[in-house]
Formats: C-alpha cells, structure tokens, sequence
C-alpha cells in the first residue's frame, strides 16, 4: 500500500511514431484500429510508471478521431494521470500528428482510458493518492469527476429504462425504427 502522494510527473510518457503504409486503411488514412493499439499501449505506460504495478485496461471513455492521419506523418502521443481512484486511474491522452515535411500539427484525438492496477495473483492494489501541483491539472482532476459522474448517471438510467413497457417503445418510434417482436 502506497501512504505517500505521487505527483502527475511521475505519470507523463510521450511515444511519437512515424506513420508506414502498413497502418493504413483501405482508404489510405491510417487505420483508428492502430491508433487505438498506440493508445491502449501509452495509457499502460503511464498508468504502470504511476502507481509501480502492473495496469489492465478497464474501459475507454471518448474516442472521437477528429482529424485523419496520413501516411508518412509523425505521431505524437501524449499521456498523464488525470484521475486516481483506489485502484483505478483515469490517464488523459492526447494524439496530434505532425507532416514532418511542412511542420504543420494537427490535434487527431483526445481519450480517456480508466487503467486499473494488479498484483502477481491479478488482485487489485492500491495506488498512490494524487498530488495536483498546478492549475491545469486541477481542471482535467474536476473534469474526470464529471465525466465520472455523466457515466455513472447513465448507468442508472439504462439500468432505470423499461424497455418493456409499450409506452416505452412507442417513445422509440421517433428515431425512425420499426418493431418486429
């Protein structure tokens, strides 16, 4: 058990990769399935050189691919502790690529993986609390709580839903679907 606070330093881990024909798509964009892998890969890292275990991925919270990456660009990647739970840590990622020929810089993705430390035997461990140490971590800190706290207010109306009910699916009939039970 971890008495001392780490500060979100101790967490930081950058990765760029150059960007091969290999990781394309069909339609020569680099495929979000690659870019995922990298992302899964950089949230282990940083969870694992925070809390000094080994870290599993729990869920993934907003993919959203705003931008294409092309072959041939520079892949920056970056990721840090936003959020330290008991034996959970939310990691904040950030990929932007970089056309290594005009030096433009494009913002690609932002995502949050919630990484959870293990022991040997697959236990969870605790993790060591958090220390904020400046204005910018203090608002993604505050940010992670409400992303926390949207998921879990949608937990509790899917789990409040009853899908049953013909008032409920006739509710439904306005998004344009058709019931066949």
């Amino acid at each position: 058990m971890h008495n001392g606070f780490r500060k979100v330093n101790a967490s930081k881990v950058t990765i760029n990769e150059l960007m091969l024909p290999s990781h394309a798509n069909f339609s020569g964009k680099i495929h979000g399935g690659y870019i995922l892998m990298l992302m899964d890969q950089i949230a282990f890292a940083s969870a694992s050189k925070y809390s000094g275990s080994y870290c599993v991925t729990a869920s993934v919270d907003t993919v959203d691919f705003l931008n294409p990456i092309e072959v041939g660009e520079l892949v920056t990647m970056k990721a840090s502790v936003n959020y330290v739970g008991n034996s959970s840590m939310v990691i904040g990622i950030r990929v932007t690529s970089e056309n290594i020929q005009t030096g433009k810089v494009k913002h690609c993705n932002s995502s949050y993986f919630t990484m959870v430390a293990k022991d040997n035997a697959g236990k969870n461990v605790v993790v060591p609390p958090l220390q904020l140490c400046n204005l910018e971590e203090v608002r993604r800190f505050h940010n992670t709580l409400k992303r926390i706290s949207l998921r879990n207010e949608k937990n509790r109306h899917e789990e409040t839903f009853d899908y049953t009910s013909p008032e409920a699916l006739e509710g439904l009939k306005q998004y344009r679907v058709k019931f066949d039970l």
